[in-house]
C-alpha cells in the first residue's frame, strides 16, 4: 500500500527577495517631479529592508522617484524612531475612491535608522 502525500504543490509564484513585515505607521513622502519637489503622507502597509507598501490619497506615478520616512511610535520605545529610504514607485493600485492608492516602493539600497543624535527635534 502506498502511503499518501501530504505534500501539495502550488503554482510557480515569484518569490520575494527579501521578507516582508505588516507594520502601519506614518510615512512622510518627498516626491521628485522634474524641477519640483511636492510632499505627501500616507502609511505604510508592509515594509521590508529595501522596499515598502504604502497607502496614499494621492496618485503616484509608476517610475517616479521619491523619498521617504517612516516614523515608528510604541509604549516600549521611549521616544519615535524614524527610519529613511530611497526608491522608485514600482506599482500603482487603485483602491475605492475613498481610501485613495496602494503604492509599492523599491529601494536600491537598505532602508536605513536616522540616527537619534542627528534626527531632527521638534522645536
Amino acid at each position: 500500500m502506498e502511503k499518501p502525500n501530504y505534500l501539495v504543490q502550488s503554482s510557480p509564484s515569484k518569490e520575494r527577495k527579501h521578507r516582508r513585515f505588516c507594520l502601519r505607521y506614518p510615512v512622510r513622502l518627498k516626491v521628485h517631479f522634474s524641477d519640483l519637489m511636492v510632499e505627501f503622507e500616507g502609511v505604510s502597509a508592509n515594509i521590508s529592508i529595501c522596499g515598502l507598501l504604502l497607502e496614499t490619497l494621492s496618485l503616484i506615478p509608476q517610475h517616479t522617484p521619491v523619498s521617504f520616512v517612516v516614523t515608528v511610535e510604541g509604549r516600549g520605545l521611549g521616544r519615535p524612531i524614524q527610519f529613511v529610504g530611497e526608491g522608485t514607485v514600482v506599482r500603482v493600485d487603485p483602491k475605492p475612491v475613498e481610501e485613495g492608492f496602494a503604492i509599492a516602493v523599491e529601494c536600491q539600497w537598505p532602508i536605513t535608522q536616522i540616527d537619534a543624535d542627528l534626527a531632527p527635534t521638534g522645536s
